[in-house]
């Protein structure tokens, strides 16, 4: 397994579902880490939680989509501890519709928070790690990213883009010691999961969503969370503009 000790981590979406998840496992490799989320009550449990337990973590509330909250969420992470070298762009929303279900205030609320503050968020944090020329960058998309889905059009385009996104920085910035890749969960049991599905029946919509998926389940948040510290460690140094799909098989079909 390997260990972040004295490595300084942003993880967006942080209070929560998979973001939660990722934190509490980065934390479990030593990392240093910078927890955002708009939920501040969630988020100072957590910093305090994990901080009684002896890690080294900043909370730090943000709407992401307001225009100057990329460059405060860096500054606050390079006066806490110096640097940054991991970025897991995280947060995310979901809404449900299709193109004559979706209106203009909802097509850019999603793409407000899960394309252009990662875009934001990426831009801030590029100068610290050029300076060091080193760092990794992992933004958590979807496999809907690699597919089509039903009645979720502006989330389905928001993680395509996403997706180039990754793939576009990755060559950006791949001479100057910068890996930027993707983790493309399928359906995982979380919050997002009930938005989605909206049925009241939780165990009717586990039931159904495994049918489609060849493993027959769908994913633990902390299966996405050790995908997504293995792409920002050393062990994927090697890796840079991947998608990586931990779906269960569901776009292997």
């Amino acid at each position: 397994m390997a260990l972040f000790q004295g490595k300084t981590c942003i993880v967006t979406g942080a209070t929560s579902g998979i973001g939660l998840a990722i934190a509490e496992e980065l934390a479990s490799r030593q990392a240093q880490l910078v927890l955002v989320g708009r939920n501040r009550t969630a988020g100072q449990a957590i910093e305090a939680r994990l901080q009684a337990a002896g890690h080294a973590v900043l909370y730090v509330a943000a709407d992401l989509t307001e225009p100057s909250a990329s460059e405060a969420v860096v500054a606050a992470a390079v006066a806490r501890f110096g640097t940054v070298d991991v970025l897991v762009n995280n947060a995310g929303r979901l809404i449900n519709g299709t193109a004559l279900e979706c209106t203009d205030e909802q097509w850019h609320q999603v793409l407000d928070l899960n394309l252009t503050s990662v875009f934001k968020l990426t831009r801030a944090v590029l100068p610290v790690m050029l300076a060091q020329r080193r760092g990794a960058i992992v933004n958590v998309a979807s496999d809907w990213a690699l597919m089509g889905a039903r009645r979720a059009l502006a989330y389905c385009v928001s993680k395509a883009a996403l997706a180039q996104l990754t793939r576009c920085v990755a060559l950006d910035h791949a001479e100057q010691g910068i890996r930027v890749n993707a983790v493309c969960p399928g359906d995982t049991d979380t919050p997002m999961l009930d938005l989605a599905e909206d049925n009241p029946d939780r165990a009717q919509t586990m039931k159904s969503l495994a049918s489609g998926i060849p493993l027959g389940r769908v994913a633990r948040p902390q299966e996405i969370a050790m995908a997504v510290a293995f792409l920002a460690s050393e062990d994927a140094s090697f890796m840079t503009g991947a998608l990586m799909p931990v779906d269960g098989g569901t776009s292997a079909q």
